[in-house]
């Protein structure tokens, strides 16, 4: 029902609808107000759609500050330290000041474009994506807990940013000059892998000689290339970035013959070592 509160401090009409009983027989009330007899109309409508809806009470003033503050709490477990600080830095200065006191139930699609319109002026397209990617996680999970009915930012398309900070890659002529420069160090193997092979640095690091094949076989059919086989990683829980991360790489002879020197190496140093 919706009634008039006649107090000089309020003067607002009140809606107001009963949610169920507690176990000693108290009605349970949710209650929302507002100046005029139409507005607290619509809150009323609101108030039974959400009870329909099965929504909590305290849901219409979830905001998505909460949301998001819930979800790097909760959401991340088992995720590299590193990831989530790079995570709560994000969101504590691209999403909590510009939309942390919205309500999420009012959060529209438009104001979400409104925020992604706003990124692409200052960050690069690798950081628009993970901001809209760290909002989206966070309302799927509001979602998934009924704070919410549906997920505006999956409806948002990603625009581009700005370009990224120039590429740090190696000429050829400073590779080159690396990999000399690497030739009588015990990382010299490591050195020739991270810069011919294909993969990522935290992997070469985790590489054991049960994944080398240093060999091949060039008479089998298909012939065997000498490789490595990528599945691990000195990431949080040993497995490599993604599934689809983990390959098994042709080497070219220079790897193979880096990585022979280096088993020698190896070995003469357990004989020295007794």
């Amino acid at each position: 029902m919706a009634g008039f509160d006649g107090r000089k401090k309020r003067q607002r009409w009140i809606a107001e609808v009963t949610t169920g009983y507690s176990p000693a027989g108290k009605r349970l009330v949710k209650t929302a107000s507002a100046k005029s007899k139409t507005d607290a109309k619509d809150k009323l409508k609101e108030l039974i759609r959400d009870l329909d809806d099965g929504l909590p009470t305290g849901a219409a003033k979830y905001t998505v500050g909460e949301a998001v503050t819930n979800w790097l709490a909760f959401g991340l477990a088992g995720r590299d330290p590193e990831r989530v600080k790079n995570y709560r830095n994000l969101a504590a200065i691209h999403i909590i000041p510009n939309l942390g006191k919205r309500k999420l139930r009012e959060l529209s699609a438009e104001d979400v474009d409104e925020w992604l319109a706003h990124l692409v002026t200052k960050v690069s397209t690798r950081t628009v994506r993970l901001l809209h990617s760290v909002l989206n996680r966070s309302v799927k999970r509001a979602q998934a807990r009924d704070k919410v009915k549906r997920n505006v930012v999956m409806l948002c398309e990603i625009p581009a940013g700005q370009e990224g900070r120039p590429s740090k890659s190696l000429t050829l002529e400073q590779a080159e000059a690396v990999l000399k420069a690497a030739e009588n160090s015990s990382l010299h193997a490591y050195t020739v892998l991270s810069l011919l092979i294909g993969a990522r640095t935290e992997e070469l690091r985790a590489l054991t000689w049960d994944h080398v094949d240093l060999n091949g076989n060039a008479a089998a059919t298909p012939p065997v290339l000498r490789s490595i086989s990528v599945w691990r990683s000195v990431r949080a829980g040993g497995d490599t970035k993604t599934r689809k991360s983990r390959r098994t790489l042709a080497m070219p002879l220079r790897c193979v013959v880096a990585l022979r020197l280096h088993r020698i190496r190896q070995r003469s140093v357990r004989t020295r070592a007794g």
